[in-house]
């Protein structure tokens, strides 16, 4: 396959390349496309240099898939331009999650809408991808009914000037900043900007994104927060269901998932956290126990690295799914 990652020089960019390299995803020729100012730089890709490309140049290639990881406002301007040409595009900002004629895919969860006749494809929100693996099986076999979600977001789902924020900070540096507070020793309530509701949009897109992925008819409300870790973002949920469960069985039930790893054994401190997922491709749950103030509630924690299976993995896995089913 001709494949062009869009934005190769992020931090997603780069995760892109990596998740490439370790899946073995069979590519041809490899296309890779940043800034104006990177052009004719190198990056590497299977232990030989690949130069940086123009975005005019990957067009005219036209590659069989293009996995944009560079802005909305980028991927609103050049991905109808790659779809035009036939190109299969793959998408990880928001432009597109919410355009009723774009699928919004995990391919785990909901890969078998695809069908072959689409040429852009949305990859959901970081806090949603991680989300919605784990409500999936458990909303088949139990009826989700209610979803109350905190978050506690990585830095790095802001970008690499957030990074260099936490670090000029405990280094008693001055960097221009990310946030409008500090973020090391902190915790902010503020993940993307307020909307006229209040929520943030973060909390907007888990809310619309799960609707549209898993059930219109699951009612969810979240608070996003952003948190000076590296590693991962892990989130706190709470599910109303519309059976009863067994917790152990709950836990076989997600034991057997794919892609996602349970690890939960309280009595030896064995829970999920960014510190030991930094890097995997799996989505981690554990402190699974039953709600006791509420009845047919579960209360579990999840975390997984949001460069990984909360964009660059997806994002290829998407493509992994097109070519398994023949639908390129």
């Amino acid at each position: 396959m001709k494949v062009a990652i869009i934005g190769a020089s992020g931090m997603v960019g780069r995760e892109m390349l990596k998740v490439l390299e370790e899946l073995n995803f069979p590519v041809k020729e490899l296309m890779l496309v940043a800034s104006e100012k990177s052009v004719g730089k190198q990056m590497e890709f299977k232990g030989k240099a690949v130069e940086i490309i123009g975005m005019k140049q990957a067009l005219e290639s036209r590659p069989d898939f293009a996995l944009f990881s560079a802005g909305g406002e980028i991927s609103l301007e050049w991905a109808p331009r790659f779809a035009e040409v036939g190109t299969v595009v793959i998408d990880n900002s928001s432009a597109w999650r919410m355009d009723p004629d774009k699928k919004l895919i995990v391919p785990e969860v909901n890969g078998s809408v695809l069908n072959g006749s689409e040429r852009i494809i949305a990859n959901p929100n970081c806090s949603t991808i991680q989300l919605v693996m784990v409500l999936a099986p458990l909303h088949r076999k139990y009826g989700v009914k209610r979803v109350v979600v905190s978050t506690y977001q990585s830095i790095t789902g802001t970008g690499v000037k957030a990074v260099r924020q936490m670090e000029a900070e405990r280094k008693g540096e001055q960097t221009e900043p990310a946030y409008p507070y500090p973020i090391d020793q902190n915790c902010l309530p503020h993940c993307d900007v307020f909307m006229e509701n209040d929520y943030t949009k973060e909390e907007m897109k888990l809310t619309k994104e799960t609707a549209k992925i898993l059930d219109p008819l699951i009612a969810l409300t979240a608070t996003a927060v952003r948190v000076p870790v590296v590693g991962g973002h892990s989130e706190a949920v709470n599910i109303e269901f519309e059976k009863d469960f067994d917790v152990h069985e709950i836990r076989e039930l997600l034991g057997n998932t794919a892609g996602v790893k349970v690890l939960d054994d309280p009595a030896n401190n064995h829970y999920p956290m960014p510190l030991n997922c930094k890097g995997s491709n799996e989505v981690f749950v554990g402190r699974i126990r039953r709600d006791e103030s509420q009845p047919k509630s579960l209360n579990l924690w999840i975390v997984a690295d949001n460069l990984r299976k909360g964009a660059a993995t997806n994002t290829v896995q998407i493509a992994e799914y097109l070519i398994k089913n023949k639908l390129i």
